[in-house]
């Protein structure tokens, strides 16, 4: 029997689950629109790995370390699950880059969410994208205590 996919274990469906609440909390809209009631917790973690554009979540780390990315995601960073997962998340960007990043977070997390953010970013292989219209947001575990924050975007090019 082949070994359950690392994105669906069972840490990552409860973690899929925050972060798409968390998402409805902050913004009062969906992530994406085939979260529904009743839907499996399989179903809803199969659905936003898959979704056409990237998301990702990190932890509450001194230095905050990558806690998911969905296949949108891994593509952009030209990467694996296994490479990215576990990364510190502040190599995302650029270093010329990571001063201008670590304030957006600051805010979003003195405010639980923001919109419209943009930045540059860096894939694992050396290439530089920016990312624009992003929405960041605070991540809260079933006992209202933060446990990270995530990010997603859709609006985003090669420079």
């Amino acid at each position: 029997m082949a070994s359950e996919a690392a994105w669906l274990t069972t840490n990552k469906q409860e973690l899929a689950g925050v972060l798409l609440e968390s998402h409805q909390r902050a913004f009062s809209r969906p992530l994406i629109a085939t979260h529904q009631p009743g839907h499996s917790r399989r179903l809803i973690c199969q659905n936003l790995f898959a979704c056409g554009f990237p998301v990702l979540a990190h932890g509450t780390e001194q230095d905050p370390e990558l806690s998911y990315a969905n296949a949108a995601a891994l593509q952009l960073w030209e990467t694996r699950w296994d490479e990215l997962i576990g990364m510190p998340s502040r190599l995302t960007a650029p270093d010329s880059e990571r001063a201008e990043r670590s304030s957006a977070l600051g805010q979003a997390k003195r405010l639980d969410a923001v919109q419209n953010y943009r930045g540059i970013r860096i894939s694992r292989k050396g290439r530089r994208f920016m990312i624009n219209k992003a929405r960041i947001w605070t991540l809260w575990d079933a006992e209202e205590r933060v446990c990270g924050q995530a990010a997603c975007f859709s609006d985003w090019w090669w420079l």
